[in-house]
This record gives structure tokens, sequence and C-alpha cells, in this order.
């Protein structure tokens, strides 16, 4: 028999938080803004997509998942991009997975 141990786990098992996440069922566009999308419009959703990330019990995997993969788009556990980056360009010493306005 071939010993495995020494492989990776399975690439599922990094996604399988998924299957729990309260957007799982919702439209993709309510977390990704379109194209030229502003405002007032744009703070709408993107309030909308994190009171959705609010009840989530998978909120900080999806988070540490946007963190650690520097995600872009979007809005991934309760953070926008921008809010992302932001937190990434804190000082080491700081940083937190949750920044203390957008515990919940």
């Amino acid at each position: 028999m071939v010993d495995v141990s020494h492989l990776p786990p399975p690439l599922t098992a990094n996604w399988d938080w998924q299957r729990d996440a309260a957007c799982r069922d919702i439209d993709s566009t309510t977390f990704f803004h379109p194209d030229h999308e502003r405002g007032l419009a744009k703070d709408d959703r993107d309030r909308l997509a994190k009171a959705i990330c609010t009840g989530c019990p998978v909120i900080e995997a999806c988070r540490r998942h946007a963190l650690l993969v520097r995600e872009p788009y979007g809005v991934w556990g309760g953070l926008t991009a921008a809010e992302r980056v932001a937190l990434l360009h804190r000082p080491a010493c700081s940083r937190r997975l949750v920044p203390d306005d957008h515990a919940g």
C-alpha cells in the first residue's frame, strides 16, 4: 500500500466551510457590485450583503479566506474589498481578524 500521509489534504477541505455559508443560495450580485455602480446604490448593496454576513455561521472562515488570498472584489466575511485592503495595511501589531467597528 502507498503511504499518502505526506500528501496535502484534499483541496475540497479548504472550501468545506462554504457549505454552511448564509450566502450559499443568494444571488452573487448581492455581494459583488456591477461595473460602474457607485454612491447610494453601492452603499445599499454593501449594507445588505453585510447584514447577511452578520448572521453567518462561517463569517470568520470566510473573512480569513478573503484576507489570506487578498480577494480583490466583493463582500467577504462582512468586509468590503476596501475594508480588507485597509485592514491588511494596518501595522501587524494592531491587525486583528475582526476590526472593532465590524465586530458582530
